[in-house]
């Protein structure tokens, strides 16, 4: 056969010409045939195995636009694999993403290409934390971060996102009856949600290893060189980065507040790649560093991607009395009724100062 674009044959061109489309900046015209290669054979190996890809938003382009099923935030995929009707999920993310699936789809064989792909914050607890905790503080609420793993959330009362942490940390304090609130790992998390309600907070001194290496002094330096540019911030990142910012909240709203607003400038202080997958869709819009990248979720690749299918390996399992009760939790978040617009954080306008008591 004749060969297309970048040596690659005409058929093959024609196949992966739509994800070339979304990742030409980001992937460089050599690299552009091995990729598009392995994307072609591992959407052909989806269909022999009965299988769905779940692609994190901090995932590379050529991962996220090119083979991934479902996209999007950790709770959201790990919703979408329950729905889904596939027997086998593939997490292009990190392992408590997976075990997040596993809880939610039991009857489902759930793979992660890489077994070493941890998460700092979710390393940061462990479930016998939880239970020193709960001891420490007996009758308040334990609210936790779905980047946590599964022996944490089977210690746990209702998980939380940062798109509904604010609405989750509120309904449990209604609950329970109590005018405070456990709300774990995450330290900057915690503090930020404390400006946000007057629902006490106490927290442990989790971090994401991501969102915690930005500075107000960074926003600064942008704002400098990019007077023009919105700045948005996720909430994991500390407050004063969020009061610097322009906007702040989570993965999913600064995706909708960018789509809705299509500012000529962007800086998003998260991981890189979600501002690659973003600018695949929205090429109108320049998104400018700084960002840092992942090393976890940088661990996925198209490559092991392949491999886990090819070869079935990797699977992620969680115990069924740590699942049954960590599913609980889970499904107590799920249940209640989503936030009208995922939640901003506006630590301008913030209630009140706040000060959480920090484990």
């Amino acid at each position: 056969m004749a060969d297309g674009a970048f040596g690659m044959s005409e058929e093959l061109a024609r196949e992966t010409a739509p994800v070339w489309a979304k990742v030409k900046d980001h992937v460089t015209p050599m690299e552009w045939p091995a990729q598009a290669a392995l994307i072609s054979e591992i959407n052909a190996l989806k269909k022999t195995r009965d299988a769905v890809i779940l692609a994190h938003n901090y995932m590379t382009p050529e991962i996220f636009h090119g083979v991934g099923d479902y996209v999007g935030d950790s709770l959201g995929l790990a919703k979408e694999a329950a729905r889904s009707r596939a027997k086998v999920i593939v997490q292009a993310g990190v392992h408590f993403m997976a075990e997040t699936s596993k809880i939610l789809s039991p009857d489902k064989t759930v793979l992660i290409p890489d077994l070493r792909a941890g998460c700092s914050l979710a390393a940061s607890i462990t479930g016998a934390d939880v239970r020193l905790i709960k001891q420490r503080y007996p009758g308040l609420p334990v609210v936790t971060y779905v980047n946590t793993t599964a022996d944490v959330k089977a210690e746990t009362d209702i998980c939380c996102t940062s798109a509904n942490a604010v609405q989750v940390v509120e309904w449990a304090a209604r609950e329970w009856g109590v005018d405070r609130v456990i709300l774990i790992p995450d330290e900057f998390l915690a503090r930020n949600v404390a400006a946000q309600t007057s629902v006490g907070i106490i927290a442990w001194k989790g971090r994401c290893e991501v969102h915690e290496r930005f500075t107000a002094a960074d926003v600064a330096e942008m704002r400098a060189a990019y007077p023009g540019a919105e700045i948005l911030a996720h909430p994991e990142c500390p407050e004063d980065v969020l009061a610097a910012s322009d906007f702040a909240g989570s993965t999913a709203a600064m995706i909708d507040h960018v789509t809705a607003r299509r500012p000529k400038q962007v800086v998003m202080l998260t991981e890189c790649s979600m501002a690659s997958n973003v600018a695949g869709d929205l090429p109108e819009v320049q998104f400018i560093g700084p960002c840092n990248l992942c090393p976890h979720m940088k661990r996925i690749t198209l490559e092991n991607i392949r491999d886990c299918l090819v070869n079935m390996q990797f699977e992620v399992t969680v115990p069924e009395d740590i699942a049954e009760r960590a599913r609980l939790a889970v499904q107590r978040m799920v249940d209640l009724p989503p936030p009208t617009v995922p939640a901003r954080y506006d630590m301008v306008r913030a209630r009140h100062h706040v000060a959480v008591e920090l484990i």
